[in-house]
């Protein structure tokens, strides 16, 4: 649709684009949009006010009160929140907005801005060989072909079919790591770290924003502190940040704080922990006491922490083998898994880790590519053993094996009372985890975990409406000018003159969830109008098919 006929048909649809508001106005207040009667949260986390926004192109121009200015498109919030463009500060979309550049799962959260490139994966940079294999991936999964290897070439081609909103992104330790070391547990030689910091130097030139890493996950877990330290200083030249999930989040997740800290503070790097969490039962006490040591660093130095609001984690059951044997590539780790040397070894490993999280019915699987597994997504591996007669172990193992390791699963290990005391810590911002997907297409595949959908409105609805853990003005600082400032968009994040107009109404009484683990693929409820850019993107609570993102670069 038209930005023309994106006003055209405002003008017949809003009740107060009428002769009288459009009457008798001097020049300096006439406007390209005109939000009137909203309920302005700022970003700063400062009560609200009700004020009128006037946007000219893609900026914030006014804040005040204008009963008689003129606009093309006049917009009543009728006492309804207005809020800057929220900033998913934690997500994996990449791909995903060449299957579909709307972002529908994130725009229908009142998701401006997506800050990808986390837990030590991007798809860049990439060597030859690497180009084929994931080229093989994506042209199966999403019938997409990967025409590039670095940064740069991949922002144009995101820029070449164009965003419904604005993509920014780390680069991620995994990769990088994975096209100059390869895929086993070997530490660089000299020249190897030299070559990785230059990769790494040229992605922060081409606009990436830090260095991710995902320490439990291979390759990138292979890596020690001091290679890290050195990846991190290259970091520290640009101006950028480094966001870790760290290398543990259960038994030994006090720790795996204090390596993160290392990090940061030999390398002078400001620091985000990636989803803080307390995995497993056995580890929920830690808590309290993680939250009370962290509050006083993060007052002090530049460390962060994001959070998703569901006590399940999401991730690959190639987790559920140990890191010795997820060693090379896809090909030498399957055969591992079909050798009598090492596949009890293995599956002994995954048993240990469903034990420790409270057994195989807290594993649920939530997406297979293969038609006849299909049936195993939104189902746990316990239930899918009773109903195939094999043990859970057995399970894993086929699963495994069939789908090449490639296997959704969420993890049901977290507690809610500590869910809401880490909202609630002024460190935390909020962020998703997960992908820019939709219910239709390419996208509309699997049980994907109900954070793609759901993880702002759940905020907005259940922890704060209905729970009180926040105020609105709380968690709409941790969804808005938190981010902006941890990431240096210094354009975005707030409501105030000359800043972008990213913009999301929402009414703050019926704003709420709706996705599920059983049936994820549901847009939430009350985001009623987002502007990106200063585009209407989505009107009535529709999409009107503005495309009016953009990549943003860092700038070092």
């Amino acid at each position: 649709m038209t930005d023309k006929m994106n006003r055209r048909t405002f003008i017949k649809t809003t009740s107060l684009a009428t002769a009288g508001v459009l009457a008798g106005c001097s020049l300096h207040q006439r406007f390209d949009v005109l939000i009137r009667n909203g309920l302005v949260y700022d970003g700063s986390g400062t009560a609200p006010q009700h004020l009128d926004l006037g946007l000219v192109r893609d900026k914030i121009v006014a804040l005040g009160h204008f009963p008689d200015a003129t606009a093309d498109l006049i917009l009543n919030a009728d006492g309804r929140a207005v809020s800057p463009g929220f900033i998913d500060i934690h997500t994996h979309t990449d791909v995903e907005l060449l299957a579909n550049p709307k972002g529908e799962s994130k725009i229908r959260q009142g998701v401006t801005t997506e800050v990808s490139g986390n837990c030590g994966s991007s798809p860049f940079p990439l060597t030859p060989a690497g180009v084929d294999d994931l080229d093989a991936y994506y042209l199966r999964r999403y019938g997409i072909h990967v025409t590039w290897e670095i940064l740069r070439d991949f922002f144009h081609r995101l820029e070449r079919s164009s965003l419904g909103i604005n993509y920014a992104t780390f680069t991620g330790q995994g990769d990088l790591r994975a096209a100059v070391v390869g895929q086993n547990d070997i530490p660089p030689t000299p020249d190897q770290l030299n070559a990785m910091r230059r990769l790494l130097a040229e992605s922060m030139e081409q606009g990436s924003l830090g260095l991710s890493t995902g320490l439990e996950y291979a390759p990138g877990s292979y890596a020690k502190t001091d290679e890290l330290i050195a990846l991190c200083d290259v970091v520290g030249q640009y101006g950028g940040i480094y966001a870790t999930h760290m290398r543990n989040e259960d038994d030994r997740v006090e720790e795996a704080i204090e390596e993160a800290l290392t990090i940061s503070r030999r390398s002078g790097v400001p620091l985000e922990i990636s989803h803080l969490k307390a995995c497993n039962k056995a580890n929920w006490d830690k808590v309290d006491r993680i939250l009370e040591n962290l509050e006083p660093i993060c007052r002090n130095e530049p460390v962060a922490a994001d959070r998703y609001p569901y006590d399940a984690w999401g991730t690959g059951l190639s987790s559920f083998i140990p890191l010795w044997a997820r060693q090379g590539d896809t090909d030498e780790v399957l055969k591992r898994l079909n050798s009598p040397m090492y596949r009890q070894k293995i599956l002994d490993y995954a048993q240990s880790r469903a034990e420790r999280i409270g057994g195989w019915d807290r594993v649920w699987i939530s997406s297979c590519s293969r038609e006849q597994n299909k049936k195993c997504e939104g189902k746990s591996i316990q239930a899918i053993a009773r109903e195939d007669h094999q043990t859970p172990k057995e399970v894993v193992e086929r699963l495994l094996i069939e789908e090449r390791t490639r296997v959704g699963v969420v993890g049901f290990a977290m507690s809610e009372d500590n869910l809401k005391k880490v909202l609630a810590a002024s460190f935390v911002m909020i962020g998703s985890d997960g992908n820019a997907v939709a219910p239709y297409g390419v996208l509309g595949s699997g049980k994907p975990h109900p954070r793609f959908y759901g993880t702002f409105p759940r905020v907005l609805g259940k922890y704060v409406r209905e729970e009180g853990v926040l105020s609105l003005e709380e968690a709409i600082k941790k969804m808005t000018s938190m981010p902006a400032e941890k990431l240096g968009l210094t354009d975005r994040g707030r409501i105030a003159i000359g800043k972008k107009a990213d913009l999301v109404i929402f009414n703050a009484d019926t704003i709420r969830d709706k996705a599920t683990y059983s049936d994820p693929h549901q847009y939430p409820v009350g985001i009623e109008t987002v502007l990106v850019n200063g585009k209407m993107t989505i009107h009535q609570g529709e999409h009107t098919g503005t495309l009016a993102g953009e990549v943003l670069r860092h700038k070092g």
